[in-house]
């Protein structure tokens, strides 16, 4: 079938694709698939599901997933053990460049065990900072410094870049010094633009031309703006676009959280996203909303929107850093080495 790609991500139930599920995902809205662990069983199984979500469409769907290392790491048993970001920044810490060439590591092993296995993006790096006080964030950030977080991720996307893989920043413009957990609760940063400017912004301004892709963050600013950052223009086309002059893809973070409830209901929070700037929307683990979406959402669809998402697909695993090459040994062999040093810590 061939079907330009739609502004739509969705998710799938299980280790493979029911009857229903390649219906949905060859409406014209749906553009991409988000994986989650349950997805996975082992590396024979998720090459085989990819495969055949790849054969639904030409162009193909968009195949993501939230690969972040640490706690944020949908395949385990087969997969490398990426760490945390934060245990990367305690690299940093102790030594700018070691930790920056571990970062390199875990960006090629990461992207290329994914590639290998037919993912095409995964929605990493976190940009926000560690102030301490984030449950939802934690060791999933870098560091507290920006400039610390800015090295770090740099190096993590050069790692990536070198296998084969774009990368998403988020959540933007920060979600780190706030604590409520978006996917249940509205979180609210009470601090003015310029202070966000000056410190969680940072990254996002200084690596905006590498990011092949941005997450808002749902949290609200209130001194900025009511609505949260994926729900405002300001936040989206004002800042993002034109400020920092950020040319890549917009997600939507999961539009089934509580903190995008505020939107109202799926089809307004979709088309509320749509309007404030989002490229993509993702509604998550409510194939029921997804349903009510795809029946009733009208979008006007960009006709460019296609080939900017055609773009992200993953190119082929380079050879100099694929699974099995000198390269990719020597950066697991790192990446074990420095979670022996953490568990020993």
């Amino acid at each position: 079938m061939t079907l330009p790609l739609g502004p739509v991500m969705l998710d799938v139930a299980g280790h493979a694709l029911t009857d229903d599920e390649r219906t949905r995902l060859c409406h014209p809205l749906v553009g991409g698939v988000i994986l989650f662990a349950r997805n996975y069983d082992n590396p024979t199984q998720l090459a085989a599901l990819t495969a055949d979500i790849r054969t639904l469409r030409v162009p193909a769907l968009l195949i993501t997933v939230d690969h972040e290392g640490g706690r944020v790491q949908r395949f385990r048993e087969g997969f490398s053990a990426v760490p945390a970001m934060g245990v990367l920044g305690k690299a940093w810490s102790d030594d700018p460049v070691a930790g920056c060439q571990l970062a390199r590591d875990a960006g090629r092993v990461l992207a290329s065990e994914l590639i290998a296995h037919g993912v095409d993006l995964s929605y990493t790096p976190v940009l926000d900072l560690d102030y301490g006080v984030s449950r939802v964030i934690g060791d999933r950030a870098f560091h507290r410094d920006p400039d610390a977080t800015i090295a770090l991720a740099t190096a993590l996307i050069d790692g990536m870049a070198d296998a084969g893989m774009g990368c998403v920043g988020k959540h933007f413009p920060g979600h780190g010094f706030v604590e409520a957990d978006s996917h249940v609760d509205m979180p609210r940063d009470a601090r003015d633009f310029d202070a966000i400017c000056a410190q969680d912004m940072r990254p996002f301004h200084t690596l905006a031309p590498r990011l092949a892709g941005v997450m808002p963050a749902h949290v609200i600013y209130p001194a900025v703006d009511p609505r949260p950052a994926g729900f405002s223009p300001f936040w989206l086309q004002t800042v993002l676009r034109g400020q920092l002059g950020f040319a890549g893809v917009i997600f939507s973070d999961d539009l089934t959280m509580e903190a995008a409830t505020e939107a109202g209901d799926i089809v307004a929070r979709a088309e509320a996203a749509r309007v404030a700037g989002c490229d993509m929307v993702l509604v998550c683990n409510r194939p029921d909303l997804a349903d009510t979406l795809l029946s009733r959402w009208q979008p006007e669809v960009p006709p460019t929107l296609s080939d900017r998402l055609c773009a992200l697909h993953a190119r082929p695993c380079a050879d100099s850093v694929c699974p099995g090459s000198e390269a990719y040994d020597q950066a697991k062999a790192q990446l074990a080495a420095l979670a022996e040093r953490t568990r020993r810590a």
